[in-house]
């Protein structure tokens, strides 16, 4: 295994599998990175499946030396070299990105937030353990906000009981996020 590597993937259009269950269970259980294959609720890292990844949590592992990943026919993916496969395959991926680190870095995990119409589902504990608190859409700093979209989305957090927040990534890649809530007159 390489210095650092706890364990490889290989890239498969959007996705970054790991094949070794052992390094898989080793992978999700760092902080729920991933979706076991076949698996739909995991409640931990015991079980015997390879480890579908995303191109933002692959990144990330890559970055911190975690993950190494390879084409399917063993090429060895530099991390750079990856980052810039997911910029061509990811709209808005460095936007993206920024938040997901700087939100992984803070210790939460981050899954998509699709089905809720935001970019980012987080969770303080992980899935499983508790509902996520949190929506998160991410903008530039210099995009503009349709209003409407703030109420339908905040509704809908709402209704759902979670909280919505919007990332807004400036230059140089610093985040704020402005949390919204319902109160009563």
């Amino acid at each position: 295994m390489d210095s650092g590597c706890i364990a490889h993937g290989v890239l498969l259009g959007l996705r970054v599998i790991v094949f070794n269950r052992e390094e898989a269970r080793r992978v999700y259980g760092l902080g729920f990175y991933g979706k076991p294959l076949g698996v739909a609720k995991p409640r931990g890292a015991d079980f015997d499946a390879p480890l579908e990844l995303g191109l933002m949590e692959a990144v990330y592992l890559a970055e911190q030396g975690l993950l190494c990943v390879e084409k399917p026919g063993g090429h060895r993916l530099h991390v750079e070299e990856l980052r810039e496969y997911a910029r061509r395959s990811i709209e808005r991926f460095d936007e993206l990105y920024t938040v997901y680190r700087d939100l992984r870095d803070h210790g939460y995990v981050v899954r998509s937030g699709l089905k809720y119409g935001v970019d980012f589902a987080v969770y303080e504990r992980g899935p499983g353990l508790e509902h996520a608190p949190f929506l998160v859409h991410v903008l530039r700093r210099s995009d503009s906000v349709d209003p409407l979209y703030i109420v339908r989305a905040s509704r809908l957090s709402h209704s759902v009981r979670k909280e919505f927040i919007i990332a807004a990534v400036g230059a140089g890649g610093s985040v704020s996020y402005l949390v919204f809530e319902w109160s009563k007159p």
